[in-house]
């Protein structure tokens, strides 16, 4: 879901870019603004700063991604093919956007890669041991609405789920309006099918 995603942001009375939610009305309101979107409850909400980003990619032993182009960002640089991203790296990777030729969607892209990787890494080398660490990693550079206990019954009756994740993505077009703002319109279709997929799960 791309962050300049037009859409209806719940409490405010206006469509705007659905990051602008969180901005507006915190966590809470951004839960609400996507709960509208993708047509679904969501019951549970965590924010995770960058040291908390960095750090879990240190913690999974860092992720490996398909670089297009070589490019500069802070102290690194990246070359094309497959490389491996340490948590500072990894942050540089995904931070980068002025240089990219595909602008904001490419810095997108690059971070849908790296979430990817984290995800299938963090799914086939899953344990108790490992998510208890992931907790302390966390413990000062996130905020959840969940309770201790629902984030232990994570990590002893979800294991099976956590190896078993999908990654959607919505398609959609990009352009300016006519306030001369950009934004990013979700295809009708795709978007439905996205509704319907995360409908139909909620349903089992």
């Amino acid at each position: 879901m791309p962050r300049d995603t037009k859409t209806e942001i719940v409490g405010k009375g206006v469509e705007d870019k659905v990051n602008h939610a969180y901005a507006f009305g915190g966590a809470e309101m951004a839960l609400e603004t996507v709960e509208n979107l993708l047509g679904i409850p969501i019951d549970y909400v965590a924010e995770v700063d960058m040291k908390g980003f960095q750090d879990t990619v240190d913690l999974l032993g860092g992720v490996n991604v398909t670089n297009k182009f070589a490019f500069t960002s802070g102290d690194y640089s990246f070359e094309p093919g497959t490389i491996t991203l340490k948590g500072p790296e990894a942050l540089a990777y995904t931070r980068m956007r002025y240089d990219d030729p595909s602008g904001d969607f490419g810095r997108q892209e690059r971070q849908r890669d790296v979430i990817t990787a984290l995800v299938n890494k963090g799914k086939d080398d899953f344990s108790i041991a490992k998510f208890n660490n992931m907790l302390d990693v966390l413990g000062n550079n996130a905020k959840t609405n969940m309770t201790f206990k629902e984030i232990r019954t994570l990590s002893t009756d979800y294991m099976d789920a956590f190896k078993n994740q999908d990654v959607l993505r919505l398609e959609g077009t990009g352009g300016k309006a006519g306030d001369g703002i950009y934004y990013w319109n979700p295809d009708a279709a795709s978007l439905a099918d996205v509704q319907g997929y995360l409908s139909e799960l909620m349903e089992q």
